[in-house]
């Protein structure tokens, strides 16, 4: 059974051409929001927290400040509205969830860039 949804998954959901990030990285994130019969593209930006789940089910979270308040938002990778994403800059961090990120203020909210 879970060999026929993997293959309805693969055959007839689109796939799109994301760039490849991970936690501790700065990405903006642009979607489509309908309102009434208007369609309009906003964006997002802030660090990835955590990526999980794997293939169709896959999502991850981004955290920004907004004034001094935090705001977080999940994104399925397979959401229809997702029109691209680009990557501002790579993060140095050593976990995979940085949920530690949250309590942190000031210069301690900082993430190393990564060099390549």
């Amino acid at each position: 059974m879970s060999d026929l949804v993997k293959f309805v998954q693969e055959e007839f959901v689109a796939k799109k051409d994301f760039p490849e990030f991970n936690s501790g990285d700065t990405i903006t994130v642009y979607y489509e929001i309908k309102e009434g019969e208007k369609t309009r593209t906003q964006f997002f930006k802030g660090v990835v927290i955590q990526k999980r789940g794997t293939g169709m089910t896959q999502t991850f979270t981004i955290r920004k400040m907004s004034g001094s308040v935090g705001v977080e938002r999940i994104f399925p990778i397979n959401m229809p509205a997702l029109q691209k994403i680009e990557l501002n800059q790579r993060g140095k961090v050593r976990r995979a969830r940085i949920f530690y990120f949250r309590d942190l203020t000031g210069k301690k909210a900082k993430i190393k860039e990564r060099r390549r």
